[in-house]
């Protein structure tokens, strides 16, 4: 069960939760567990997002780190208004080939039109896996 702030734009909720976060990160098998502009967390199974050599795939850290950031900053741009994606950057620091990782997404900046995330991706121990840092440029929804 996801955890949604109780202030959170009714209209990003019903996306959140018709599309299961997106097409791809429903490929992926990502669960948002805690959902806001300050801190968000999200899990994903090793298992199905490997590369060849059997360990997880790194663009599949990237998938779900850029998910948890897109989202976080896209809850604080707020009703109206959208959050693209235009700087991620990712390093890798551990390698796993089993089980589940635990994304954790944390503010640095949260600006009117810049909102910066720093997202930690750790295996069941708690190890840290990689470090993603992601920025998104908050503007207003384009019109119908």
């Amino acid at each position: 069960m996801t955890i949604f702030p109780q202030d959170l734009d009714p209209e990003l909720v019903t996306r959140l939760v018709e599309t299961g976060g997106g097409q791809l990160a429903q490929k992926m098998g990502i669960t948002f567990v805690e959902l806001s502009a300050e801190r968000s967390v999200a899990t994903m199974p090793v298992e199905g997002n490997r590369q060849v050599i059997g360990l997880l795939h790194g663009g599949a850290h990237v998938v779900l780190a850029e998910s948890l950031g897109s989202i976080s900053a896209a809850i604080h741009a707020g009703p109206g208004r959208i959050a693209v994606g235009i700087e991620i950057n990712a390093s890798h620091s551990k390698a796993v080939s089993a089980g589940i990782v635990t994304a954790t997404c944390e503010a640095l900046v949260l600006g009117r039109t810049l909102a910066t995330h720093t997202i930690t991706v750790c295996d069941e121990a708690g190890n840290r896996l990689s470090t993603v840092r992601m920025t998104n440029f908050l503007k207003d929804a384009p019109g119908d």
